[in-house]
């Protein structure tokens, strides 16, 4: 039962005000650039009215992750892994169907997106599993049995299709196995199926995007490899050859590696290769466009590369000052699409300027400063494993929104946690630093 305790006086602070005042911060900073955003359309008081009532029911949120033990989510971490599948089935079924994808709950007042919750749940049971392995966590044995955990949730993520949730849960994984002490030949070999599935997926898009390519027919044959069984049977035989061959290059070498990393090598690229089959089939075509407008954003300056390039405008006639709250004419007159979302950096640097845009930047180091310091003053394992999961999303989170507007990752609809518009992700993210704070509240004693 001890569990369930709130958090009681003492003579030591039950609170990181550092992290309190950065997350604080961002909330203001987020609404006050969402209301500008929106002001100028006609559904403004409609998104106002709903971000304000998110951040109410985030701040609940935060206060109930922070007030109960932390340790509650480490002895009841099943039924926490049957909530993810329950709402991630539930969606699948009852879900609402919109812009191709299946990843709401519409109710009369209210919608909510469950991966949202999901992804913080998901970082409370890997952790849960991770820290109960002990001395067996450099074992393969660990990551098989965290991956038979986890490709229901990311299958079931992918069948909405829902591919930010996946492009921000996994980074965050990595984080964490980083952390809990995996053996680093393991985590290359999951580099390297996620650079493997990457590339099949990229290639075969852009194939799909510029027909005249399969002209030639080693390209032509390539993208058969997603289509044709043939195709990818002779691959996969080409791969084991492969794999056998470099094992016989390196013994002839006297080099003489375990023949185990060679056949988990050889694994890696199939699971890659299958895997990137089964990404380019859940993918839609303004999905593809994405990937389109990563590799060359000037190609279709009014489709695809539209988004990007009106923000990155946006951005630079801000200045260093900028033009003011409500007083960006980029954002206002309509030239920036999906400016209170996806695209929120591009009105603070629109009307904030670069030092708005710094401040935003310097607030959320902040907050990942204070997620490590927590991490490290935590009494026990569980508590340092969840604050690394829950770093790695936020740093993932800013990664891929800064590194999107400046055009060095593709555009992937993922929300600026705090500062853009989204409610079930605003919930979340408080819940997520309110579970933080609930691990410094009880942190070892200085």
């Amino acid at each position: 039962m001890a569990a369930f305790k709130f958090v009681a006086s003492s003579g030591r602070s039950r609170l990181d005000y550092l992290l309190l005042g950065a997350m604080i911060g961002l909330v203001l900073l987020g609404a006050l650039c969402v209301m500008s955003a929106v002001n100028s359309l006609s559904l403004s008081s409609s998104v106002v009215r709903t971000h304000l009532v998110a951040l109410f029911v985030g701040g609940a949120a935060f206060f109930a992750g922070w007030s109960f033990n932390y340790q509650i989510y480490d002895e009841q971490w099943k039924a926490v892994y049957g909530f993810i599948l329950l709402l991630l089935v539930g969606v699948l079924l009852f879900g609402s169907y919109q812009r191709g994808s299946r990843s709401w709950f519409v109710f009369p007042f209210f919608s909510m997106q469950p991966s949202e919750i999901c992804r913080v749940c998901t970082i409370l049971v890997a952790a849960a599993f991770l820290d109960r392995r002990g001395r067996r966590i450099r074992d393969v044995s660990t990551l098989f049995g965290l991956s038979l955990l986890l490709v229901p949730v990311f299958g079931l993520i992918m069948m909405q299709p829902d591919f930010s949730s996946v492009v921000v849960t996994f980074p965050a994984l990595l984080v964490l196995l980083y952390c809990t002490g995996v053996n680093v030949f393991y985590l290359g070999l999951i580099g390297l199926f996620a650079g493997v599935t990457g590339f099949f997926t990229i290639t075969w898009t852009y194939i799909y995007l510029h027909p005249e390519l399969a002209d030639y027919w080693l390209i032509k044959a390539f993208y058969e490899l997603a289509h044709n069984g043939w195709y990818m049977a002779g691959f996969s035989a080409l791969v084991i050859l492969a794999g056998y061959g470099a094992w016989w290059f390196f013994k002839q070498l006297r080099i003489f590696l375990p023949s185990f990393y060679f056949v988990l090598a050889t694994v890696v690229v199939l699971a890659g290769l299958f895997g990137g089959i089964f990404v380019d089939h859940q993918m839609k075509y303004h999905q593809r466009k994405r990937i389109e407008t990563f590799l060359a954003p000037k190609s279709d300056p009014k489709g695809a590369g539209y988004n990007v390039l009106q923000a990155q405008i946006a951005m630079g006639a801000g200045g260093v000052f900028g033009k003011g709250l409500f007083s960006g004419t980029q954002s206002r007159l309509g030239f920036v699409p999906e400016r209170h979302t996806d695209f929120i950096l591009a009105v603070v640097g629109e009307e904030l300027g670069l030092w708005g845009t710094l401040s935003i930047l310097g607030l959320y180091l902040l907050m990942l400063w204070r997620i490590i310091v927590v991490a490290y003053s935590s009494s026990d394992r569980y508590g340092y494993l969840i604050c690394s999961g829950i770093f790695g999303m936020f740093f993932t989170y800013m990664l891929v929104n800064f590194g999107m507007l400046i055009g060095i990752v593709p555009v992937a609809g993922i929300p600026l946690p705090f500062i853009s518009y989204g409610g079930s992700n605003l919930v979340a993210s408080l819940l997520a630093l309110g579970v933080v704070q609930s691990v410094y509240a009880r942190r070892i004693k200085a």
